[in-house]
């Protein structure tokens, strides 16, 4: 069985300059199908609104790319309409935001570069694209692998990276011995909480790192300022990225609760949850269980703090509301069962999943 992968590689920063001049074309190309699409839905003579899809586009930047001083071929112009087109169905709006090229600007678009797989290709540990050989760091071995569409995409201190689509095949998984079912409820306090008791308290690297952020922004040091950023992004991936990918090894089916982390960022505990990176750690644990065969599913999980994991029913000692957040540990009055308020949400999650996939099951 075959599925799709993106890798991400490093290129050399002396090719920065020629990316950062193929960007400033793309952005042009993205900001005519912009106001090209725009027109169009404007009522001229009782004309009819028309919405233009990314062939229509093509078919108007035809040429574009043997203009005297343009740097991009043909198949990246392409691309560009294709997404735009995309990104305007995705949205359901009459006009996308402007691409900015000045790089002195507020509102500067970082660069990008979208390519076709076969607009691309990998020899002697480089990049041919675009009549450029791009030298990169290689930690993959691309020459393994079958090169399909992807990007050269910017990040906030200028360096630049290639995003790109490759085929791998997905090995069957062996389940261990003693491979369960895994419930796991997000949370503020402790990232995750699982179903049988562990937790995965990953450290706040935001708040660790905050005081230092904010001696380099008063201090109006952009430079640091990005990489504190970046250091706190690559530690809270390498974090996730561990955690996920060993309970993939050990687990044959994983069931999540489906907290609304968008929701959430908008409230007063708005940076503990971008800090807790729920969507991050969800979105992992989705892709390596496709790769792997794992069972993965997002469970509903209303009322599953207040339910008894052990009875099933949510008695008047289980804790509710705003008032109840500050109790970690109750006891059912139903039952008796002491419970530990997350890993007993846990429990229901993973029960509510087996459900959910035995009704699957059973009305296929």
């Amino acid at each position: 069985m075959e599925t799709v992968k993106t890798l991400k590689l490093r290129i050399k920063d002396k090719h920065a300059k020629a990316m950062l001049a193929m960007a400033r074309d793309v952005n042009t190309v993205w900001n005519f199908c912009n106001e090209t699409q725009y027109r169009s839905l404007k009522r001229y003579c009782n004309r009819p609104k028309v919405w233009l899809s990314g062939f229509d586009l093509q078919k108007l930047t035809a040429g574009f790319s043997k203009c005297e001083g343009v740097h991009v071929d043909s198949r990246t112009v392409q691309e560009t309409c294709k997404e735009f087109a995309t990104r305007l169905r995705q949205f359901k709006r009459q006009k996308l935001n402007w691409r900015v090229s000045n790089r002195k600007s507020p509102q500067y678009s970082l660069g990008w570069v979208p390519f076709k797989g076969e607009g691309i290709r990998y020899r002697s540990g480089r990049l041919l694209f675009n009549g450029m050989s791009i030298g990169l760091w290689d930690s993959y071995g691309l020459s393994k692998y079958e090169l399909g569409a992807g990007s050269f995409n910017e990040d906030s201190r200028g360096r630049w990276y290639v995003n790109i689509a490759v085929k791998v095949q997905v090995e069957e998984k062996r389940v261990p011995d003693g491979a369960t079912t895994l419930g796991i409820d997000l949370g503020l306090k402790t990232t995750a909480t699982y179903s049988d008791g562990s937790k995965f308290d990953m450290p706040r690297w935001y708040r660790l790192s905050e005081q230092a952020l904010g001696i380099a922004q008063r201090a109006n040091k952009k430079r640091r300022v990005k990489a504190i950023h970046a250091r706190i992004a690559n530690q809270r991936k390498d974090a996730i990225h561990k955690e996920t990918t060993a309970l993939i090894k050990k687990h044959a089916a994983i069931f999540v609760g489906n907290v609304n982390a968008k929701a959430m960022a908008k409230t007063s505990v708005a940076k503990s949850v971008h800090d807790a990176a729920w969507t991050m750690f969800r979105t992992s644990l989705k892709y390596k269980a496709i790769r792997q065969c794992v069972v993965f599913e997002e469970i509903n999980e209303a009322f599953s703090t207040q339910t008894c994991s052990c009875c099933g029913v949510i008695p008047p000692s289980s804790p509710k509301g705003r008032a109840g957040l500050g109790i970690r540990r109750w006891n059912c009055s139903d039952c008796g069962a002491e419970h530990d308020r997350d890993t007993n949400a846990a429990k229901n999650i993973a029960r509510l999943g087996l459900q959910a996939l035995a009704e699957g099951i059973s009305g296929v």
